[in-house]
């Protein structure tokens, strides 16, 4: 191993280390142990796996929301309002940034999570972007009256998107710390699309397919992030520095071993 001192200034020595490098295998790099490939089926991967259970809803939302189904929008309104003749309530107006609200909470209760509070918002403003574009872009192209038939943008239920998009956010960041974080978001979230129907202003189909929107949403911003703002800066790889003391003067020992 080659060592080189370099004097800065007042004689501050920085010691420089480059390690020989070893010859790679290159008989044996496409080989796999036992047969084995580590290529993983293609629906075994990230991609199907974030987006296979929003897509199901959003396909029962499409479904149903022209009258299909075993259980029709019409059926489901109607059941709806025999237990609930009456009831009226803003409170899924409120509700719908609860997850948000307990997002916050948890942080400030000093549970860790995933991600960085940086790379945590950066991922919410791109989710709600990617929600908000596709929910009402649909609604304009739909044009689906509501059951109390005040306007044509039933499909679908953004306020149902909303309150998904931040319980999915909250589930994956604090889901390596306790799962109820996530199952109390998401309940939350259900709160929100069950008073969406009682109050009349979602068919069933708005508000599935609404939730489905808001999960895709999280899961797609969440792929596509690459966690770079907010990280502590490192060395390439194969790259260190450690102080090092040379003739009774301290220094830094740079070390590469080449890759």
């Amino acid at each position: 191993m080659a060592g080189l001192v370099l004097l800065l200034g007042t004689g501050t020595p920085v010691c420089a280390q480059i390690a020989p490098q070893t010859p790679a295998d290159t008989l044996r790099k496409y080989e796999s142990p036992a047969g084995v490939t580590s290529a993983k089926p293609w629906y075994r991967g990230k991609l199907v796996r974030a987006t296979i259970v929003p897509a199901v809803m959003i396909g029962y939302g499409f479904y149903t929301h022209k009258g299909g189904g075993f259980y029709t929008n019409e059926q489901a309104n109607r059941d709806i309002h025999k237990l609930f003749p009456t009831y009226r309530t803003r409170l899924d107006d409120y509700l719908l940034l609860a997850p948000y609200a307990e997002l916050g909470l948890v942080a400030l209760a000093g549970v860790e999570s995933r991600s960085d509070r940086i790379n945590t918002l950066l991922v919410m403003v791109k989710a709600e972007a990617i929600m908000l574009t596709s929910v009402f872009a649909l609604k304009h192209i739909t044009r689906r009256p509501r059951p109390d038939g005040s306007d044509n943008e039933a499909f679908p239920s953004g306020h149902t998107a909303q309150a998904f998009l931040a319980a999915s956010i909250v589930h994956t960041e604090f889901r390596d710390k306790s799962q109820w974080y996530g199952i109390g978001a998401y309940t939350i979230a259900t709160g929100v699309g069950a008073l969406r129907m009682i109050n009349t202003k979602h068919w069933q189909s708005d508000v599935v397919a609404g939730a489905g929107f808001g999960i895709l949403s999280a899961h797609l911003a969440y792929l596509t992030h690459r966690n770079r703002w907010g990280r502590k800066p490192r060395l390439p790889e194969g790259m260190t520095l450690t102080p090092t003391l040379y003739g009774g003067a301290t220094g830094l020992c740079f070390t590469w071993q080449p890759r």
